[in-house]
């Protein structure tokens, strides 16, 4: 039976292109995982929402606000649950966004300007104007650094409402929307880091740049034993934490670092297949040897990705939504909201400020002669695209808490996220619903 799984692995080795392996397989794996954890992620704010706001609420608050510490030597950990989430389990989702940014950028859309041209142009647009939208509501008020809010695209939302749609939408729209929100990811990553920073320790900074040079170098001299790195990241991950810059940010360092080309030839891997098809008998030892060759000739960074991506779908953002997403909807609550420029910036920034960036800026880059718009990305499916981006979820909640210390206004922004986000997928189903069905067997380019 070991002998029958490694053949079937050399199918994947000499059959399909080395773009389907390293672009195709991995987006279709990713969009399966997105949409099944979109799911999950909405039944977990629904779980949030009806928590926060039953006779039982005061215990939403107190559970996520219990304490946990531990200490090591001179050194003494406390946090409460919600920052554990936030810091701990959001790390290893960013480390993830990591990884998918690292596997573009040298396999993927990113790493071809002429196809990575037209999702960075839409995702810049995607950021900036919902910024704007967002400022001219709350510039020089309480509110107001709560600018990058808006800028965020959920792609687990995003991805899961498209699914709904079947032939409708092309695998060009897909990949669009997904190296946009790739490219979003990015922009997200660099605000979280630059602006939403607090003090910072000079000491903790200088142990985490010691760690990360520590990383390199053992890179350097071909060290792969994943124990070491896991233990140097843990402790990168915890001098980040304590310097003053965002846990997060440790996360996606890391997942950047991670090698993102094989370790091993496709040929030495081919041969070594080829040694196990003329063994009479194929013992589990040689088995074992053979697919220890063939997991060494797909890169570091896809195996790793390939683990944590279902756990990050799965289990990390749904907990992260139930422990953000539990907003007290009382009468008081909705009736400042509804006249809260922080909930009217978030949630037209997110409807009006997405599909107008994303649309516009695409739309100038095209009359401009920068990039090019295919035919299954013009018109109603561009807008519609637009629109279903402003989905603005994970992220967007992940902003909200760090750009606000009064819990009232959290909230507002967290109630404008939700209505804005629940409004960019109605409306951009409903746009999306009106376009004209791909052909059945035909695929774009």
């Amino acid at each position: 039976m070991a002998g029958k799984n490694i053949l079937s692995d050399l199918t994947f080795l000499g059959g399909p292109s080395r773009l389907a392996r390293y672009v195709g397989r991995p987006i279709h794996h990713f969009a399966a995982i997105e949409a099944a954890g979109g799911v999950l992620m909405l039944v977990a704010t629904v779980a949030a929402l009806v928590w926060a706001n039953s006779p039982w609420q005061d215990s939403y608050g107190e559970f996520w606000h219990t304490q946990v510490s531990f200490s090591v030597g001179d050194y003494k950990f406390e946090e409460d649950l919600e920052h554990i989430v936030q810091d701990g389990f959001m790390a290893v989702f960013f480390f993830v966004i990591g990884l998918e940014i690292k596997r573009e950028l040298v396999a993927g859309q990113l790493r071809d300007p002429r196809f990575a041209a037209l999702p960075a142009v839409a995702a810049l647009g995607g950021m900036v104007v919902p910024a704007l939208v967002y400022f001219a509501f709350n510039a020089g008020g309480p509110g107001e650094s709560g600018w990058g809010i808006p800028m965020a695209t959920d792609i687990a939302f995003a991805v899961g409402l498209l699914s709904l749609l079947g032939n409708r939408i092309s695998s060009q729209m897909k990949v669009f929307l997904l190296t946009l929100a790739i490219v979003d990811d990015i922009g997200a990553i660099l605000v979280i880091a630059i602006f939403y920073t607090g003090d910072l320790s000079g000491g903790w900074l200088l142990t985490a740049a010691v760690l990360l040079a520590g990383i390199i170098v053992l890179r350097r001299l071909g060290v792969w034993y994943l124990p070491v790195y896991l233990a140097i990241g843990v402790a990168f991950w915890l001098a980040v934490l304590e310097s003053g810059v965002h846990a997060t940010i440790a996360g996606v360092i890391l997942g950047l670092l991670t090698p993102a080309k094989s370790l091993q030839s496709e040929d030495e891997a081919r041969r070594w297949a080829d040694w196990l098809r003329m063994q009479d008998v194929v013992d589990l030892d040689d088995a074992r040897r053979v697919g220890f060759h063939i997991r060494e000739s797909q890169p570091v960074s896809l195996r790793i990705e390939e683990t944590l991506h279902p756990i990050a779908g799965y289990i990390i953002i749904p907990i992260f939504a139930l422990s953000a997403a539990g907003v007290e909807l009382s009468g008081d609550v909705l009736s400042d909201a509804a006249t809260s420029s922080v909930t009217m910036g978030v949630a037209i920034g997110l409807v009006v400020g997405k599909t107008a960036g994303i649309s516009l800026f695409s739309w100038i880059a095209h009359r401009l002669g920068w990039v090019t718009i295919p035919k299954s990305l013009a018109g109603l499916h561009m807008v519609g695209l637009a629109m279903v981006a402003g989905i603005g979820f994970t992220v967007s909640l992940f902003i909200s808490r760090l750009a606000f210390d009064d819990e009232s206004v959290a909230d507002e922004a967290r109630i404008g996220i939700l209505v804005g986000s629940l409004i960019a997928a109605v409306v951009g189903l409903a746009i999306l619903s009106r376009t004209e069905p791909r052909p059945k067997h035909s695929d774009e380019p």
